[in-house]
């Protein structure tokens, strides 16, 4: 008997969103998802989702996007799904063109926000289009991709590439989150993010957990931009290791992570 094949890893893409703090040192902002959601609800992540086929077309089209000559299919789109996924859930616009009024922004975000029909038919192509807006491939730098391996137990796995953007480049309306898949936002720094994770007064699952680690080891935003630039994105596959009886989920050594393992009991505290 043949053993049944395991799907293919759903392709994601998620944007760490970065500006300059108080005396230097680097925020990020993170969404909290809703309670409700399948995936990693009521957790504390970087704004994101799966990458449509829709930001490939976006991603070739010269009129709506630039720099994206030599990259892959998957790297091309999934830099469009961070620029739709960081308007769509925070109102953040990480695209280039004139400067857009709150109404515009607005509206392009209820248009999003109103379900596949009335979305699909203008699309973030028409809603680019209409604003004169083009997204530049060279504002999102690759900072790591995570894909559970295929043995894991889980309903569905998403290969996730993780992007490095500068949130002081953009133009936002108010900065909301859009009240489904974003119940709230916040500026955070990396250890502030960790130490209410320790307190328990946030969660986070496994990936964002190790990214604050990583992210808290740079003191100023140059820094940070600089190192991740300058390194190749690793690819993350966390394995799952017993250590004197107890579980543990790992990732690998030397990969710019300065924290690698957590028990498997700690994983999703509330």
């Amino acid at each position: 008997m043949t053993e049944t094949a395991k799907p293919v890893a759903i392709p994601a893409a998620t944007v760490i969103l970065a500006r300059e703090g108080p005396g230097g040192v680097p925020e990020f902002l993170l969404v909290q998802r809703g309670e409700n959601l399948a995936f990693a609800g009521g957790a504390l992540v970087f704004p994101g989702g799966r990458v449509d086929a829709a930001d490939i077309h976006i991603a070739r089209n010269e009129l709506l996007a630039f720099g994206f000559e030599g990259l892959d299919d998957i790297d091309a789109a999934a830099r469009i799904t961070c620029a739709r996924e960081a308007l769509e859930e925070t109102g953040v616009l990480l695209t280039d063109g004139p400067h857009p009024d709150e109404a515009a922004l607005a509206k392009a975000r209820a248009v999003m926000a109103s379900g596949p029909d009335e979305a699909e038919s203008v699309g973030f192509a028409g809603l680019l289009g209409a604003m004169g807006h083009r997204v530049e491939a060279a504002r999102f730098i690759p900072f790591a991709r995570w894909e559970p391996p295929a043995a894991a137990a889980i309903a569905r796995r998403f290969d996730t590439r993780f992007y490095l953007a500068d949130a002081g480049r953009s133009a936002s309306a108010a900065i909301t989150p859009d009240g489904f898949e974003a119940q709230a936002l916040r500026w955070t720094t990396a250890a502030q993010a960790l130490a209410d994770y320790d307190a328990g007064q946030a969660a986070m699952v496994f990936p964002t957990w190790c990214n604050m680690h990583r992210l808290a080891q740079y003191q100023t935003l140059a820094s940070l931009f600089e190192r991740v630039s300058a390194l190749p994105a690793p690819y993350v596959q966390p394995a799952f290791e017993m250590v004197e009886g107890e579980a543990w989920l790992t990732i690998p050594e030397g990969i710019d992570y300065p924290v690698t393992r957590d028990r498997v009991n700690n994983l999703r505290r509330e």
